[in-house]
């Protein structure tokens, strides 16, 4: 038999040019140029298929339209087992598990760097290919672009953000992080009530994602806190006659929140805890979390607080 898959052997350069479509269908001729030559530029995928196969016919487009959003930084080629049986069994011989389809192979550098069997979700197939992106030393031109979305919103230019984010969330709808960039943009831009209604609209595993359950805490703490700020100094009042009087202490600390003193609204509710734990089913943590949530969890004031909350907890 002749040998089709060879890493050692020399090829002529790959035959996917810059500008060309990055899927194309391969055989066993061009494999070692279409795929193994190939990774020593960008990620390949190989896209192990049949036309019997039911759960091919939906994994292979959401390869390809994942493949193509990447702009070339990851190419795609598709092998028809059936009409490639010589390169299957050598491929098989070598290791590469191809009893079932559909099988998607990985390769970089002229080796295999990942691979999965049967049908994924297409969230699930660009998380594959972010990762791949990332074992290159790369990552995926939309987060090229919520780089530059992050990096205009710190430096306050609400609109040039938001129209990043609106476009991503457009080609992406099931993007996440820009989904949340735009409706932080719309906040920032006084369009709360927009940003609320864009999130609501949003399907259930959408609105559980991390990023936006984020964004919406931080939509929520925001009207509470302009509740709270209106009632500031009674707030102090009370907590003056009584220090035990945890429900002024956790307005107080929304109200802290509000005015931009994460801080002091964090010292506030550990105070709380620190007096009186189980109050109200654990009030004062649980809006602790919520605040964690909102500032992020990388945030400077949530990492001393949740050191401070670890120390309550545990001691």
């Amino acid at each position: 038999m002749d040998v089709i898959f060879d890493p050692n052997k020399p090829n002529p350069s790959p035959r996917a040019a810059a500008g060309a479509d990055p899927v194309i269908d391969g055989d066993q001729k061009t494999f070692m140029q279409d795929v193994v030559e190939a990774s020593r530029e960008v990620p390949v995928l190989v896209d192990f298929w049949a036309t019997w196969c039911g759960p091919c016919k939906t994994l292979t487009p959401a390869l390809e339209k994942v493949v193509r959003a990447s702009g070339g930084r990851v190419r795609l080629v598709k092998i028809d087992i059936d009409k490639n049986r010589q390169l299957v069994q050598q491929l098989t011989q070598m290791g590469l598990p191809l009893q079932s389809v559909p099988t998607v192979a990985a390769f970089w550098q002229g080796q295999i760097a990942d691979l999965f069997q049967g049908a994924l979700p297409e969230s699930e197939v660009k998380k594959f290919i972010e990762n791949l992106l990332k074992v290159a030393g790369g990552q995926m031109p939309s987060a090229d672009l919520i780089a530059e979305a992050k990096e205009l919103f710190e430096a306050q230019d609400f609109s040039g953000a938001l129209e990043i984010y609106a476009a991503l969330a457009q080609q992406e709808p099931e993007n996440a992080e820009a989904l949340a960039g735009l409706a932080r943009c719309l906040v920032a831009l006084d369009e709360e009530g927009q940003a609320k209604e864009m999130l609501d609209n949003l399907d259930a595993k959408l609105q559980a994602h991390p990023e936006i359950s984020a964004v919406r805490a931080q939509i929520e703490l925001a009207e509470a806190g302009r509740v709270a700020q209106s009632s500031f100094g009674l707030f102090e009042e009370r907590l003056a006659r009584d220090p035990d009087d945890h429900e002024a202490r956790i307005e107080l600390a929304v109200a802290l929140n509000a005015a931009e003193k994460r801080a002091e609204a964090a010292q506030a509710l550990l105070e709380a805890i620190k007096r009186d734990r189980s109050w109200n089913d654990e009030a004062a943590r649980k809006q602790l979390l919520k605040f964690f949530e909102a500032w992020g969890f990388d945030d400077p004031a949530t990492l001393k607080a949740r050191r401070g909350l670890s120390a309550l907890l545990f001691r």
